[in-house]
């Protein structure tokens, strides 16, 4: 074999059967006849030397997909999709719907059946599930709800609904979570949460294939936490003061991704803890616009997300960050 490597002309027709012709190993072992390694450790030699350059084109936008491996290398991220930025204003929602229209394009992608979804809560989330993608039907999916929520006055953006909502659009299945959002103390949450009822939520919380999750901010017209009365203006105020730049399954982190300043409100949330949530394999945040950006950030360090769906206005800023 090693007088066949380093011989250009072979090392040369080798490449040009296996790129230019489409014809497999196996065929051009039998074409030159030399062995399948010979033909493997060849066309590694064409890379090697040069004879072969491989140039990876994105189809759709070149530029957005060398900023998506920049962010995916600059924060240590899975994977990152961009799409365009092109809100849509319904009252005070800042709504892009190409984002949840690329959501549900890797959801299709990465879902198969037996598959557990988590999903949180919010108009991110309502404006994915209701997007106009096409999925297919992958049956055996389930889909759970993280974050409690109940007898509020907007159902359709709790977690029960959108789980409902996905399990109908992926012909799967939902299970439902009762239980109020947020309780008076972090004793009756626990004591709750212990209770025989919710044993197969709390069991499916530890089996997560996928976290699907919104990023909310403490700005008082994009706030589902403020909207939903689930704090008040006063207590926003002071948690901004604080550090806080946002919110994911319903508590807050800081730039950081610290959650110790907020413990107070945090622990007294119901639905998956923060440390079930970092154990789950695909942890996905979708968010877009400039004004969420530091939120986004404080999400990445937090370790709450390792895939992000965001918009060019948003990724733009997240580059820029020293």
């Amino acid at each position: 074999m090693r007088k066949l490597l380093g011989d250009t002309r072979l090392i040369f027709k080798c490449c040009s059967l296996y790129y230019k012709d489409g014809m497999g190993q196996k065929a051009i072992c039998e074409r030159l006849g030399i062995s399948r390694p010979t033909v493997s450790r060849l066309l590694t030699e064409g890379r090697e030397t040069g004879i072969v350059k491989i140039v990876i084109t994105n189809p759709d936008n070149a530029l957005y997909g060398e900023m998506e491996h920049e962010l995916e290398l600059k924060y240590d991220l899975q994977e990152v999709i961009i799409t365009d930025a092109a809100p849509l204003e319904q009252g005070t929602k800042y709504i892009n719907s190409l984002l949840g229209r690329a959501t549900l394009q890797f959801l299709s992608r990465v879902l198969v059946p037996n598959s557990t979804v988590g999903v949180t809560m919010g108009m991110t989330l309502q404006n994915v599930v209701r997007s106009d993608y096409p999925v297919n039907e992958i049956h055996s999916v389930t889909f759970v709800p993280l974050c409690g929520g109940v007898d509020e006055s907007r159902n359709d953006v709790l977690s029960n609904s959108l789980a409902q909502e996905f399990a109908v659009r992926f012909g799967g299945k939902s299970v439902q979570f009762f239980s109020p959002a947020l309780f008076s103390k972090h004793s009756v949450m626990e004591n709750f949460m212990k209770e025989y009822a919710n044993r197969n939520i709390r069991h499916l919380f530890q089996h997560l294939d996928i976290a699907l999750m919104g990023i909310g901010v403490l700005d008082k017209r994009h706030s589902t936490m403020l909207q939903n009365g689930y704090i008040d203006l006063e207590t926003a105020e002071r948690f901004e003061r604080t550090g806080a730049v946002g919110d994911i399954a319903l508590r807050y982190f800081n730039k950081e991704g610290q959650t110790e300043p907020f413990h107070d409100l945090n622990e007294r949330v119901s639905g998956i803890s923060l440390d079930e949530l970092i154990r789950v394999p695909r942890r996905i945040g979708i968010a877009g616009g400039t004004h969420k950006a530091d939120a986004v950030l404080g999400a990445i360090h937090g370790k709450f997300i390792n895939i992000l769906i965001t918009d060019i206005a948003c990724a733009e800023k997240l580059l820029a960050e020293e």
